[in-house]
């Protein structure tokens, strides 16, 4: 399943959001980017994800609010190898991206 997959009306749906994550704890070496791709494909929400260098994760969802609330909660925890201490949100305008990267 690829994270494409967003019917016409997904798409420009009125709930539209887009969230600006932070994750912090021990999020590197641990499977954590891949791991998120995969939730995202599974509830259909566009957006990327990428390490930093001081060891935190960042990402961009955009999806249906309650779809972008489910992986947000879920990168509270993230995979098995994952100790998530900090996840910081920030709202901002969708610019309604196409697929789910992992950079």
């Amino acid at each position: 399943m690829t994270a494409d997959n967003l019917s016409s009306r997904d798409r420009h749906s009125p709930d539209l959001v887009r969230a600006h994550v932070f994750i912090s704890g021990h999020v590197q070496g641990v499977g954590y980017r891949y791991s998120t791709w995969d939730t995202a494909a599974l509830l259909k929400l566009k957006g990327w994800i990428c390490n930093l260098r001081d060891g935190r994760v960042e990402a961009v969802f955009e999806g249906s609010s309650d779809r972008v609330q489910e992986i947000l909660q879920w990168c509270h925890q993230g995979p098995p190898t994952a100790t998530v201490t900090e996840v910081t949100v920030h709202y901002e305008p969708p610019e309604h991206l196409r697929s789910f990267e992992v950079i």
